[in-house]
């Protein structure tokens, strides 16, 4: 049960992190990944789907944490998004020629690390 709390702990931080700097700050986020936000309405795009997603899931997280019955939900989900993240990113790599894409290829890292280790910690925790 330690391991579950620390890991959706760490993934709280991050995505809260993340949500709050796509959300005050979408121009120089985006252009991390090479993306030009060219009008209103992608910047307000941006702010709701990268921000407002990522501090959704953080408040869930922060939640599950609070309620030892999220705990197994709050992994099985990350280990859903981060899965389904790391399958488009690799498919988006092959389509559109991966291999100088850094910034993709160290979020693929990310995102098989982070499913991994939520995999991990869901194994970890007694069934009932």
């Amino acid at each position: 049960m330690l391991l579950a709390r620390l890991i959706l702990t760490l993934q709280l931080l991050a995505l809260a992190g993340l949500g709050l700097a796509y959300f005050v700050q979408p121009h120089q986020m985006t252009h991390l990944s090479g993306m030009l936000l060219m009008a209103p309405a992608a910047v307000t795009d941006v702010r709701a789907y990268y921000g407002g997603l990522q501090l959704g899931l953080a408040a869930y997280l922060a939640l599950a944490l609070l309620r030892v019955e999220l705990i197994r939900p709050a992994l099985t989900l990350l280990v859903l998004l981060y899965s389904a993240l790391a399958l488009a990113r690799i498919g988006g790599l092959y389509l559109d020629g991966g291999a100088q894409q850094t910034f993709n290829l160290y979020a693929l890292l990310l995102e098989v690390v982070s499913a991994g280790l939520c995999f991990w910690a869901l194994r970890g925790l007694p069934r009932h």
